[in-house]
């Protein structure tokens, strides 16, 4: 299986994957993955993959898993207005 091309520009290339999953749903992200967030290239089509497919676990273009279902809900209630 190939990683969608947007991956390959991604901060976190290279870092170790147990940062971006932490044992709690609802903890916040780890100090560094929020650095790595908060300054990569493709944040966006990460959150916007992580949404649509829908990634149920770990930290996501910076968002938690519970911020991220938040953030499902908000696009599918703008969606439909």
């Amino acid at each position: 299986m190939s990683l969608p091309t947007w991956m390959l520009d991604a901060a976190c290339q290279g870092m170790d994957r147990e940062l971006f999953f932490p044992l709690s749903p609802v903890a916040e992200p780890d100090p560094q993955v929020k650095a790595a967030c908060g300054s990569c290239p493709v944040r966006s089509e990460c959150l916007d993959y992580a949404i649509s497919v829908p990634e149920k676990y770990g930290t996501w273009g910076g968002l938690n898993e519970t911020r991220r279902a938040d953030e499902r809900r908000r696009r599918s209630r703008r969606a439909a207005a």
